[in-house]
């Protein structure tokens, strides 16, 4: 096989009919849309520049086209959508969820563009550009944080990207937000049975919140915390209670990561807009899930 054919027939056919097509009108022949879809893979998972694709893919500038197009109309998002619907028709999600973020550092070439800082990201529409277009200082310089909500296996659910020095704790919600999975018959699933997370997400309004919508939380207690609690006596509140045997089941997210950055053009972020780099990482979610359903039996 080709290392340029990055997609089964079986794999394209279960998203060929939600990606543009060709119409009537005239003009020049229409992109062939797997050809697109593979270039744009190819270029993530080596971490290129558009400019350096291989004309087997076609024009760079088509294929660039293309990414830019169903970034812009969530299209990754409605195909992942279709995904978790059909996962979990076949009992292939885990709701046993875990949550966490990581890290990418923002190229020199990416951040060449005016950005408004100290801006708020936009964490109501992802499908929005969000005017400091989710860049932000670290300790290690301007970088992008993603923050995904993972099932039992590790494979993502609901992806969000914020400013590299934002907190994980204030993207909770909005993560459970999003989370949104379809079901032939009834309401969408929008609770999962666990949450887990490491102490960065312990705090008295999130656990308040699980608790009101009957989710387990898997949430160990910081000591400075636990100090605080102690501390006010009576006042304090019961001692946080979770299963430590449970928890370690929460390095499925850190292996989810090792496969997000095994794609060098997410390791390291090249894109100026947040859009469209939140839509190269929905696409290796898409590509993570494509592969689970095939090999289900």
């Amino acid at each position: 096989m080709s290392r340029f054919v990055l997609l089964s027939d079986a794999q394209f056919a279960v998203i060929a009919d939600l990606l543009p097509g060709p119409t009537s009108r005239k003009g020049r022949p229409f992109a062939d849309a797997r050809s697109m879809v593979e270039g744009i893979i190819y270029r993530y998972r080596t971490g290129i520049a558009w400019r350096d694709l291989p004309r087997t893919f076609g024009p760079w500038q088509t294929v660039w086209a293309w990414h830019r197009r169903l970034a812009g109309d969530g299209t990754w998002d409605v195909v992942l959508d279709r995904l978790l619907t059909a996962a979990d028709a076949a009992g292939q999600v885990d709701w046993s969820v875990s949550v966490d973020s990581t890290i990418a550092r923002a190229h020199q070439h990416a951040t060449n563009i005016t950005r408004t800082t100290g801006a708020s990201s936009n964490y109501t529409d992802p499908r929005l550009e969000p005017p400091d277009h989710a860049f932000g200082r670290s300790r290690g310089g301007l970088s992008t944080k993603v923050h995904q909500l993972v099932d039992g296996r590790g494979l993502p659910l609901v992806t969000l990207i914020t400013p590299g020095q934002a907190g994980d704790s204030p993207m909770l919600l909005p993560l459970l937000g999003e989370l949104r999975v379809a079901r032939p018959v009834g309401r969408p699933r929008t609770r999962p049975d666990k949450l887990r997370g490491d102490k960065a997400y312990s705090s008295r309004a999130i656990r308040t919140h699980l608790r009101s919508r009957g989710i387990e939380s898997v949430i160990p207690e910081p000591r400075d915390q636990q100090g605080n609690r102690k501390r006010r006596g009576s006042r304090g509140g019961r001692p946080v209670t979770y299963d430590p045997i449970d928890y370690k089941n929460r390095n499925v997210i850190e292996r989810g990561f090792c496969r997000l950055k095994q794609w060098r053009g997410l390791a390291t972020r090249y894109d100026k807009l947040a859009i469209v780099y939140r839509a190269a990482v929905v696409l290796n979610a898409v590509i993570a899930w494509l592969q689970q359903l095939q090999d289900t039996p």
